[in-house]
């Protein structure tokens, strides 16, 4: 079975966790810190602080930025459910704005609608779709006129880079941004994430926040007469300031995913090559199209995403999946509108106030792309997608 994503492991990560387990030291140690700062040097930003997953780092940004009751929080239609989900997590509410049919990121201008008719708005979610960096500047500009924050979910994105030629990560558009390190995302942690800024009183009140909400690096008290002495902090002392969570990664993970980070651009340079090759393939195909066809040289390349007319290929979306399995080709659906989920619904969200993302989802199929996919490989899903939907 070829399966829509898959994880590259090789001799050097199965050593760099073995050197972790012999060290002695397994979480809250150096391996951590070099991770971060192996990830901020590489996305250009000031800081970066490692959490136990993506989802964490979504709900840790959306509470940094001021999220929580009477607030909401604005991010794309087209998305995995854990972006939303931040804005609940922080006790805000969450909108949805439609997207770009062309990038299946979200629509600056859908988000200039949204904001006016949500003037509470604290943060906006743009999610780099597929690995394909949304239009930062004009999300930016609408934000900024709003005076709300940006916290680019770049889950699918480590490895891109912005027209201007600066990689997403850098902040240079946005807050924070955060990553995930989930086995089929560009680098694996088998769970991890990742959240970058430049700010330092955000960085501050996340490191708290990632752990417990207890003081860290040179907060100052706020009980001083009950944990120091003659302006000496007593050693023992520590202060839960606020109210945090354990949002941890450990040394194991970090290990794994610092060796990854290593081959990070030989991965990116692999993806690019498969994806441009499927372009070429499905050019000249009349029921089927890339859903996204600009900006290869920038995406991440998480996923290949093809949207495919199955009425006019004779076949529904199940029959052609099930076909497809049964010759050992895996696929999946990227994704169903978080607005459509019956968890939404019931807060009475309508994945019909969405029609670009409803119909993007009536016709998306993710098809297989990983960095060890071989040439033969997609050749045979190629050939076969040519029978199946050509």
């Amino acid at each position: 079975m070829i399966p829509y994503g898959k994880h590259h492991i090789d001799e050097d990560d199965i050593q760099a966790v073995v050197n972790v387990l012999r060290s002695g030291v397994l979480t809250q140690g150096p391996t951590v810190q070099a991770f971060e700062q192996a990830i901020a040097e590489y996305v250009g930003a000031r800081y970066a602080i490692a959490v136990s997953s993506g989802t964490a780092a979504l709900h840790l940004a959306a509470l940094a930025a001021g999220v929580g009751p009477g607030t909401s929080l604005i991010t794309s239609s087209i998305t995995f459910v854990a972006s939303a989900n931040a804005a609940l997590y922080a006790g805000g509410k969450v909108v949805f704005a439609d997207i770009d049919p062309d990038t299946v990121n979200m629509s600056a201008v859908a988000l200039q609608e949204a904001l006016l008719n949500n003037p509470d708005t604290r943060a906006v979610i743009p999610v780099h779709f597929a690995g394909l960096p949304c239009d930062m500047k004009a999300i930016k500009q609408v934000a900024d006129r709003a005076g709300v924050s940006v916290i680019e979910d770049a889950a699918h994105a480590l490895g891109a880079q912005y027209p201007d030629g600066q990689r997403v990560g850098s902040c240079a558009y946005s807050l924070m941004t955060i990553f995930s390190f989930h086995p089929v995302k560009a680098i694996a942690a088998g769970e991890g994430g990742m959240i970058t800024t430049n700010d330092d009183s955000v960085y501050r009140k996340l490191l708290r926040l990632r752990s417990h909400g207890i003081n860290k690096l040179d907060d100052p008290l706020q009980l001083p007469e009950q944990g120091q002495k003659n302006g000496v902090q007593y050693p023992w002392y520590y202060e839960m300031q606020e109210l945090g969570f354990h949002y941890r990664i450990t040394d194991i993970q970090c290990a794994l995913a610092h060796s990854q980070l290593k081959k990070l651009d030989r991965f990116i340079a692999r993806r690019r090559v498969l994806a441009k090759r499927y372009d070429e393939a499905f050019a000249s195909m009349t029921r089927c199209r890339p859903a996204q066809s600009a900006g290869r040289d920038q995406s991440g390349h998480h996923l290949y995403v093809l949207r495919i007319n199955y009425a006019a290929v004779g076949l529904s979306r199940s029959q052609l999946m099930h076909e497809l399995r049964s010759q050992g080709i895996g696929t999946q659906v990227h994704y169903i509108p978080v607005p459509a989920q019956p968890y939404y619904r019931r807060l009475g969200h309508k994945p019909e106030d969405f029609p670009v993302a409803l119909h993007y989802y009536e016709e998306a199929l993710s098809i297989p792309l990983f960095y060890d996919l071989s040439d033969e490989q997609q050749e045979k899903i190629i050939l076969l997608f040519k029978e199946k939907v050509g």
